[in-house]
This record gives structure tokens, C-alpha cells and sequence, in this order.
């Protein structure tokens, strides 16, 4: 067990990556952990999860989608989920490179592109370096309006060595309490977490978030939403008028990047509407993607 992640005790390799569903691929900067589902004529959309929760974010929606005769692509971004956990710098730039290679790899192109809370700025990132592969543009609650606020363990993290003890000490229980944030029904909270504690055995889960964290993902990224909606791309914003993580009121910054943005508030919602309100999300998701 490394010192100070003792809660880290496995390796990922071929033996403990048979307990997950979906495929993988070797990429770049590692393995990517991915599903790949619907009929091979169907549009493609590509789900993009946020800080720290895998890609058992999108069951629901990813269900909901292949049924609709999409075709739908989720994976586990680098350092999260069963997806590699390398030694590199966690930047905007391996995240939009993860996208781009595992695009590239499953040859698909002409893609309608949702991001998640951080999925909001690696989306919007790829969008605008790659704007030929984005067809239609989704960001639930998305992250980069302007700097999250961190708890204090969160500050403490960003700075070299305290962070790794603050994390290795006190991380694991602090993470899966503050999870619980994302969801406004508490009968939810259960199951969540045990489902997010899964990734938190494997080595490398906590390094990967303290360099997210000081590789400046949770900052400001209004220049990059902006250009964005410069490009007028067909846009669709939902956000839980109850969120806890990514305010309600951050959600005018967007609109403003992003004027022509069709814009929903979800109510009695917290961090992840898709997930708590699927009945609401997926018809207008539906009609949207259809449109």
C-alpha cells in the first residue's frame, strides 16, 4: 500500500479489469475504459463525465439513448473508473487529447457532444480545436464559468506534499461525503457512493485528482465557452436549480458565453439532472439530438 493512499490497494491490470463491463483500448497516455453501444448507422453521441465519477454517471441516459437508436459512446476519463492512472500532468490538454485519440481509434466523426460538470470545459476545449467533429453541443451543470470554490482539504491539496498527506489522510471519507452533495433526493446517496468507492481501491485514483485539481481544471474557462458560442453550434444547457457543486446562478456566466444556448432549469435537482430527473432530461435530450 504507497504511503499515504492506504485505501489504494489494487493494481489495475487484465485480472481486475474483468469485473468491469465494457471494452478497452490502449491509447496514448494509457488504457481507456469505454462502452460503445446502438446501431452503427445511428447518430453518434458522445458522453464526457466530470471531475471524479465514472462513466456509471450516464447508465440511465446511456440506456435511454441506444434505445432511441443512437449510437453512444461513454468512457472513463484518464486517471478515473477503470482507465489508467499514468504519472502525467492531469491539464485540459490530455483530457481533449484522451477525446480526440479514442475518437480517432473508434473512427467516429460528426459526433453530437455532451459534457458533465468538468466534462463542460473538456468539451467545450475540443470544440474548439476540433470543431469539425461536433455536430450539437449538450453541457449538464458543466464546471469553468469561473474558479469552483474548494472545501479547505481541497485548498490544502493544491499545495506539494501537504496536499498528498491532507488527501491520503483524511481524502477518502471527505470525497465520499462531499459526493453526496450531487444529489438533492437523500433515498439516492447510498447507492451512489457505493458505486463511486469502487475506483477508489485501484492505485494512482487520488494522485490523478490532486494533479486535476493543480493542473488548474477547476478554474475559469469563460474565454474557452465563449469562442465556443462564437461558433453557433446548436447548444442545449440543463442545470438543477438546487445545486450544491456548480451553483444555479453560474449557469447566467454560461449564457452569456453562450447566448443562443436553449436553456432548462430542472427543479428540486442538485448536480446531475440526467441522473436524478431522467423523466424530465430525456425527452428534451431526445428532441434536441432529433431536431
Amino acid at each position: 500500500m504507497p504511503f499515504p493512499f492506504l485505501g489504494e490497494t489494487q493494481e489495475l491490470n487484465e485480472l481486475t479489469r474483468r469485473t468491469a463491463s465494457g471494452s478497452f483500448i490502449t491509447l496514448a497516455d494509457g488504457v481507456t475504459h469505454y462502452q460503445l453501444g446502438g446501431p452503427v448507422n445511428g447518430k453518434t453521441v458522445v458522453l464526457v463525465h466530470g471531475f471524479s465519477t465514472p462513466y456509471f454517471i450516464f447508465d440511465t441516459t446511456f440506456d435511454f439513448l441506444v434505445h432511441s437508436g443512437f449510437r453512444v459512446l461513454r468512457y472513463d476519463l484518464i486517471g478515473r473508473g477503470f482507465s489508467d492512472r499514468p504519472h502525467v500532468n492531469y491539464n485540459i490538454q490530455l483530457f481533449v487529447k484522451q477525446l480526440k485519440d479514442l475518437l480517432d481509434a473508434l473512427e467516429l466523426k460528426d459526433i453530437n457532444l455532451i459534457g458533465l460538470s468538468m466534462g463542460g470545459p473538456i468539451t467545450a476545449s475540443f470544440i474548439s480545436k476540433y470543431p469539425h467533429y461536433v455536430s450539437k453541443h449538450i453541457l449538464i451543470d458543466p464546471a469553468g464559468a469561473k474558479r469552483t470554490e474548494l472545501l479547505w482539504i481541497l485548498k490544502a491539496a493544491k499545495l506539494p506534499l501537504v496536499g498528498e498527506l491532507a488527501f491520503g489522510l483524511f481524502g477518502s471519507g471527505n470525497m465520499i461525503k462531499n459526493i453526496a452533495k450531487d444529489l438533492f433526493d437523500p433515498q439516492s446517496v447510498e447507492y451512489f457512493q457505493d458505486q463511486y468507492k469502487i475506483q477508489m481501491e485501484y492505485k494512482g485514483f487520488k494522485h490523478a485528482i490532486l494533479s486535476t485539481m493543480r493542473n488548474n481544471m477547476l478554474e475559469s474557462f469563460f474565454e474557452t465557452y465563449t469562442q465556443v458560442g462564437n461558433l453557433q453550434k446548436p447548444t442545449l444547457l440543463f442545470w438543477g436549480r438546487n445545486d450544491k457543486t456548480i451553483p444555479f446562478e453560474n449557469s447566467k456566466i454560461i449564457l452569456k458565453a453562450v447566448p443562443h444556448a436553449e436553456f432548462h432549469a430542472i427543479e428540486n435537482c442538485g448536480h446531475i439532472p440526467h441522473y436524478e430527473k431522467p423523466e424530465i432530461v430525456n425527452p428534451i435530450l431526445l428532441e434536441f439530438l432529433s431536431k
